[in-house]
């Protein structure tokens, strides 16, 4: 379907041509935009690289076209918000800012469309916000610092998206958003958007959102990004090794690896650069300028591997990215969508890797059944496996059944459970 087809203002439908080269609707923005158009609340779930970042962005500038009072600065001088994306990491919010503000660029009055998240001085985004917002692209935390210096007010916001919902929610994100809520008005529309919404979303959503539409799109053959995947079994203290061997023999070009802590960035990242081969850390507790010159040195092909935490696996648009490898095992299916979710982007073809050692072939046997998806095991020359799969025990069994690794973390379902509570008495 033609975008110009959608119901927007046709302004904004030229500009999205010129600035993006967009002509025809993703199946998610066909079906997302019409409805959001009329204010509706909405559950919008589709796999990474959809297009759901236009699928709302585009509906929130509409509304910015439109003749509308925009809510006056309070007596204090925090300046209003019109419009509120709330998203889980930096770079997704810079991502998202970007690419709206390159379309604003092209309507009959520039809007103020603005980026602000930690990792920076908190001055420049409170000067920038002066004059207030139509669009605000935010991570909770930098937002409340920003109400809480009396910078902004979110009294006046008519629209709430939270991008990424489902990692919004996670141990940690849930105190935060709580109190963001909290300063929201009871009247506005409210969007949650992800690739994967988990019962605990869609749990919270039900208490937040009015009376809301679920819009998932079905993914036809042609809308399945084109992902080739692969498994090799290797011993634990091996993989750094295979590592090394798969990016020489094989030749890639480009590779994002995925471990489990911030420590493992460093080692691998470490002895990657010893073995000859540029490589980098990439994990949360970097500055944000490291931050931004490692993704821009790697997408300029200046370094062969980022070595990266999994806040590299949500919003990271890196074109053409050929492989994604798994170093270490996500704890959970989400993750390991969002991940592989990576590569294979904007019609390109793509590889993901993961290296399963004993210990951990139960739980990759679990994501496969829960990813809907029968990878082969494979082992390479000179790395075969002397470790064989640890045998489970009945309780171990149980616990993978409710979610493997991530399953018993009563803390983490009790503060969402509370998080929903409030949402239902706000």
């Amino acid at each position: 379907m033609d975008i110009s087809a959608l119901g927007l203002q046709p302004a904004l439908s030229e500009a999205v041509r010129r600035a993006h080269g967009i002509h025809l609707a993703s199946p998610v923005q066909a079906q997302a935009i019409p409805p959001l158009l009329h204010g509706q609340d909405a559950l919008v779930s589709a796999p990474t690289g959809s297009g759901k970042t236009l699928a709302y962005g585009l509906v929130l500038l509409d509304r910015l076209l439109r003749p509308n009072t925009a809510p006056s600065t309070r007596a204090s001088g925090a300046a209003p918000v019109r419009n509120l994306v709330l998203v889980p990491t930096r770079e997704l919010a810079l991502q998202v800012s970007q690419t709206l503000r390159a379309i604003s660029q092209y309507l009959p009055q520039l809007r103020r469309v603005h980026a602000v998240h930690g990792g920076v001085s908190i001055n420049p985004q409170m000067r920038a916000l002066l004059g207030g917002s139509d669009l605000l692209v935010a991570t909770p935390g930098r937002l409340l610092d920003l109400i809480a210096h009396n910078a902004l007010t979110l009294e006046g916001v008519e629209c709430l998206v939270l991008d990424e919902a489902d990692r919004m929610l996670e141990l940690g994100f849930a105190d935060e958003l709580q109190q963001v809520l909290a300063r929201l008005p009871g009247r506005r529309q409210t969007i949650f958007v992800s690739a994967t919404l988990p019962p605990a979303a869609r749990e919270l959503a039900a208490h937040l959102l009015h009376a809301p539409l679920d819009i998932a799109p079905e993914t036809g053959v042609e809308d399945i990004p084109d992902i080739a995947q692969r498994a090799f079994q290797v011993d634990t203290n091996r993989r750094t090794q295979l590592l090394r061997h798969l990016v020489s023999t094989e030749k890639w070009p480009r590779v994002l690896v995925f471990v489990a802590t911030k420590l493992a960035t460093e080692i691998v990242a470490d002895k990657l650069r010893k073995a000859g081969i540029d490589a980098e850390p990439f994990h949360g507790e970097l500055s944000q300028g490291k931050r931004n010159q490692v993704l821009a040195d790697f997408k300029s092909s200046r370094i062969k591997v980022v070595v990266a935490t999994d806040v590299a696996a949500r919003g990271l648009d890196i074109a053409e990215l050929p492989v994604v490898v798994n170093y270490d095992l996500p704890r959970s299916t989400a993750d390991y969508t969002h991940r592989i979710g990576r590569t294979g982007r904007a019609g390109a073809s793509g590889l993901a890797v993961s290296f399963v050692t004993a210990d951990g072939a139960a739980h990759f046997s679990l994501i496969q059944k829960r990813h809907g998806s029968g990878i082969a095991m494979e082992t390479c020359a000179g790395f075969e496996p002397s470790e064989m799969p640890t045998e489970t025990s009945p309780a171990q069994r149980a616990a993978a059944g409710t979610g493997g690794i991530k399953g018993k973390r009563p803390s983490k379902k009790d503060k969402l459970r509370a998080a929903a509570r409030h949402g239902a008495a706000t």
